[in-house]
């Protein structure tokens, strides 16, 4: 099966839709210069109306060891998905401060970027097409990886069956995808979980 995860959200009906939808994952955006940012503290709130089996995945651009494993530790998330420019020597010293999974995020642009994240010791890897501006890369160039990855960038209700159908990823990463005027939208999300789901069964 496939799994879902569900990115950006901020709002409490955000939170009350994934809990009757059941994606595994849901993302809290804290890189500041995103309009989906929120705070730690608007997290924990969001994280504590959250259905204990969907895991909160902080998303986190350049920022400091301490911080990302500050969230982790303290329950504010269950995994951090890094989306910057961290390195090798970042996750080991992640790793030195928590056991807790990491997702580390590739813009996919050459062969070369799709084996260079093949070789990460991340936990997970995501596959995208740039910093979260929700276009689709060449899924060509991914066809080849056997590690299970997220795949992300420019995924919606109408491309979603297709992208589980003809690379089988292990994950789905959607935001833009799923959203109206800039706010998720419980229809869309649903369609979208709906879409995974039945290409999982057919």
């Amino acid at each position: 099966m496939t799994a879902i995860k569900m990115c950006g959200l901020s709002r409490e009906c955000d939170i009350k839709a994934v809990n009757q939808i059941k994606p595994e994952y849901i993302g809290f955006v804290f890189f500041g210069k995103s309009r989906r940012y929120i705070s730690p503290e608007k997290a924990l709130e969001l994280k504590q109306l959250l259905d204990k089996n969907i895991k909160a995945v902080g998303v986190f651009v350049d920022e400091s060891v301490e911080k990302v494993a500050e969230l982790l530790e303290s329950g504010v998330i269950d995994v951090a998905q890094l989306h910057g420019h961290e390195t090798e020597e970042y996750i080991y010293h992640l790793r030195e401060m928590t056991k807790k999974p990491v997702i580390q995020a590739f813009r996919i642009h050459s062969h070369d970027d799709a084996e260079k994240a093949v070789r990460s010791t991340a936990d997970m890897i995501l596959l995208d097409a740039g910093a979260g501006d929700g276009t689709v890369f060449d899924w060509s160039l991914i066809k080849n990886i056997q590690r299970p990855y997220f795949l992300a960038g420019g995924l919606d209700c109408e491309n979603i069956a297709e992208a589980v159908r003809t690379i089988k990823p292990y994950a789905v990463d959607v935001s833009s995808g799923i959203e109206t005027d800039g706010l998720k939208d419980i229809k869309k999300m649903t369609v979208f979980a709906m879409a995974v789901r039945k290409e999982d069964e057919s």
